[in-house]
């Protein structure tokens, strides 16, 4: 047996069940658990207490976390919604916000705030799926035409973020050319893949032996779509690409696949289970172990940038939403625009890349970790007011 201590990693998923088990206790606390558990990390890591540090156990957790992460996200892109119009907006909103991020991205360089503007446009442009749909769920919304905008938006948002990332700041190394022609046939490897998955799910004999094997000790599918996984994670790797990339596209190819859920219904809950459960808070939790917010409140100008940051975030991802207010409406325009702007995942990922490569000081990544989390515990309770509100005065005249 090697070397190896269990004790920080135990903690970690202390912290990661209490978390949720807390705010559970307390439901007028609308604050999602991501947060809470972030903060707790801050407050036991290297930077807070002490208490807890990140060893090789927890680092690979989270790395299986950070992964698991992005295959849930892009399980939840469906691409038979993505066309018309609404993806035509999507992708044009997706250009303003590079834009305007850009822009917000050299304000900052000149300050003497970040070292690369695009890489502070490119973390600026995601918006968190996963948080923004049970909100429209909650409102009702999530299968009319606001949800819909909203989700093609993310959607975009999530997957050409996680691209531009991995295309322009890979921390592998080689050119930004090499890496787009990598990209290419990374992309190629996938399609292929992806037909070959699809093809095999057609078959009678194949579908025969998962639906015997899927609700076994074998869990079939689950392992299937792990493999999936690692597969795309280790071919990204291979071809010197991030290797969040590769896991955002085995969510999606298994999503494709699998997109009426006819498949099995449990399925995605199973994966679910797997990543909510175990792995994802790890990376979470870890997150904050890393966050160095002692050197942030340190410096009062430091602090400063948080909520400059979230300014920009919601600039940035809010003004888009705009280019639907006359079909929306100016109230149901804000609170798409507030939903865009909720991001936290992305962000953590994107400022440890960004610190990894020396393009961002860990007080920067700090400080947009920080306006994420604000974003993450405002936004989404903002809009939620904004949706119900017209439901609530037609209920009342």
């Amino acid at each position: 047996m090697p070397d190896v201590q269990f004790t920080n990693l135990f903690a970690v998923v202390l912290v990661a069940l209490l978390a949720p088990l807390l705010l559970g206790l307390a439901p007028r606390l609308r604050i999602p658990a991501v947060v809470l558990e972030i903060v707790a990390g801050i407050a036991l890591g290297p930077h807070g207490l002490g208490l807890v540090d990140i060893d090789l156990p927890v680092q690979i957790v989270s790395l299986l976390g950070l992964g698991f992460l992005l295959f849930l996200a892009g399980l939840e892109i469906d691409v038979h919604r993505l066309r018309g119009p609404v993806l035509r907006l999507a992708l044009l909103g997706y250009l303003i916000t590079l834009v305007l991020g850009g822009l917000a991205g050299a304000g900052f360089a000149a300050a003497g705030w970040v070292h690369s503007p695009y890489l502070l446009a490119v973390t600026l442009s995601a918006t968190s799926l996963g948080l923004v749909v049970p909100v429209l769920k909650d409102a009702g919304q999530v299968d009319g035409e606001v949800g819909q905008s909203t989700i093609a938006a993310a959607s975009i948002a999530d997957f050409a973020a996680v691209l531009v990332l991995s295309l322009l700041f890979s921390t592998e190394g080689g050119s930004a050319g090499e890496r787009l022609v990598m990209v290419a046939l990374f992309a190629l490897l996938v399609a292929t893949a992806g037909l070959v998955v699809s093809t095999a799910a057609r078959s009678r004999r194949i579908g025969a032996t998962l639906v015997r094997l899927q609700d076994t000790t074998a869990e079939i599918r689950v392992r299937a779509a792990v493999v999936l996984l690692v597969a795309f994670v280790a071919l990204a790797e291979q071809f010197g690409l991030e290797t969040i990339l590769g896991a955002f596209l085995a969510g999606a190819v298994v999503g494709l696949v699998d997109r009426d859920s006819s498949s099995h219904p449990q399925f995605r809950v199973k994966l679910a289970a797997l990543g909510y459960g175990f792995l994802i808070p790890v990376f979470f939790v870890t997150s904050g172990l890393r966050l160095d917010l002692g050197g942030l409140l340190a410096d009062p100008a430091a602090l400063l940038r948080v909520p400059l940051f979230l300014l920009a975030l919601l600039v940035a991802r809010g003004v888009p939403a705009y280019l639907s207010i006359r079909a929306l409406g100016a109230r149901s325009t804000a609170a798409i625009a507030l939903l865009q702007a909720t991001s936290l995942p992305f962000i953590v990922t994107a400022t440890q890349i960004g610190v990894t490569t020396g393009l961002m000081s860990p007080v920067t990544a700090a400080a947009l970790t920080c306006a994420g989390l604000v974003s993450v515990l405002v936004f989404p309770a903002i809009a939620l007011t904004l949706l119900k509100q017209p439901a609530d005065e037609e209920a009342v005249s």
